[in-house]
């Protein structure tokens, strides 16, 4: 499995100055979308002994980054207990992912139902759906193969988010940090787990790896087009991205990262062992270091100012940005 191309991986570092060089990214996207792509039940042996997914087996088994993995109670588990935990774990992550997608897609194609003729960002959207609806059918299959009893994001939060998708209608620079703030802390995580040797069962790295080498394209688009649109965007327009953002990314992140209720409650994990894990400072430093890329991205952007950032102190995803500049401009 080929890893982020490090082309890709500069570039989304690049700042975007004028139009021609915000369609020459479009345009080298296009083509890695060509030259590169997965297929769910294509590229992934699915019936392969070694890919079967058992719940007790000990690769399930929280690793030691793990906030829950940490515990005293977690591993003090029988480990089939910790395994089935860990399976969870991941099909939860997954279902929440593809939930999210699902959102995603909807979005993108709103909004390149009103893109003119002749505009590029047509193709990408189009590429970068086709590629969500593979991440679906993968997560979806995988969790089936669990059978466990994954519900992924809470009733009462799924009829909310179903608005989402009717953002790009009335503002694409906002849908574009929901995209952002959806990504970018599961990004995160697996790129996390995967350079630090911590996947153990074949077919979760496979699907990892599949998801991190796409989604580099999705969130290099999903951030050049804020580096383009938003110096552009009117005050009032500008002032309300940098309002909801923080709302919208401390939501976000949470979603992605907090344990499921149902798993806490199937294995009657204490809650205080749930507030040492996830509710501690080194649990909320994680949440503010996963949504550290688009916090600096605001600041580049002049997004940040004294009046928001208490918002983003608020939900608790505030530190200092560190992209040159940015930090001045944020203080």
């Amino acid at each position: 499995m080929t890893e982020v191309p490090a082309e890709l991986a500069e570039e989304m570092r690049k700042q975007v100055k004028d139009r021609k060089s915000y369609l020459g990214v479009i345009e080298r996207l296009n083509k890695a979308s060509v030259e590169k792509h997965w297929e769910a039940y294509a590229d992934i042996p699915w019936d392969d002994p070694d890919f079967l997914v058992d719940k007790n087996d000990p690769r399930w088994v929280l690793p030691p980054i793990d906030r829950l993995g940490q515990t005293e109670w977690y591993r003090s588990q029988p480990v089939e207990i910790q395994a089935q935990i860990g399976l969870w774990r991941v099909a939860t992550a997954m279902k929440i992912g593809l939930q999210f997608e699902n959102l995603l897609k909807r979005g993108l194609l709103n909004h390149a139902y009103w893109l003119p003729n002749g505009r590029p960002e047509f193709r990408y959207v189009y590429h970068e759906t086709t590629e969500e609806c593979h991440h679906g059918m993968m997560f979806q299959e995988f969790v089936n193969r669990t059978k466990m009893p994954i519900r992924g994001m809470p009733r009462s939060l799924s009829l909310i988010a179903q608005i989402s998708p009717l953002i790009p209608l009335v503002n694409t620079e906002l849908f574009f940090v929901f995209v952002l703030g959806g990504e970018d802390p599961i990004d995160y995580v697996q790129r996390r787990s995967l350079k630090g040797g911590h996947i153990k069962h074949p077919l979760e790295e496979t699907i990892m790896r599949i998801h991190i080498a796409e989604e580099a394209r999705h969130i290099s688009f999903a951030r050049h087009y804020l580096k383009y649109r938003v110096p552009r965007m009117r005050p009032f327009r500008r002032r309300l991205l940098g309002l909801l953002t923080p709302v919208i990314l401390g939501a976000m992140a949470r979603i992605m990262l907090s344990p499921p209720g149902p798993m806490v409650r199937h294995f009657r994990i204490p809650e205080e062992v749930v507030r040492e894990a996830y509710h501690s400072e080194a649990g909320q430093q994680e949440i503010r270091e996963s949504v550290g890329k688009i916090r600096d991205l605001m600041a580049e952007l002049g997004v940040i100012t004294p009046v928001n950032r208490q918002l983003w102190k608020a939900f608790g995803i505030w530190e200092r940005p560190k992209a040159r500049g940015a930090a001045a401009r944020a203080a």
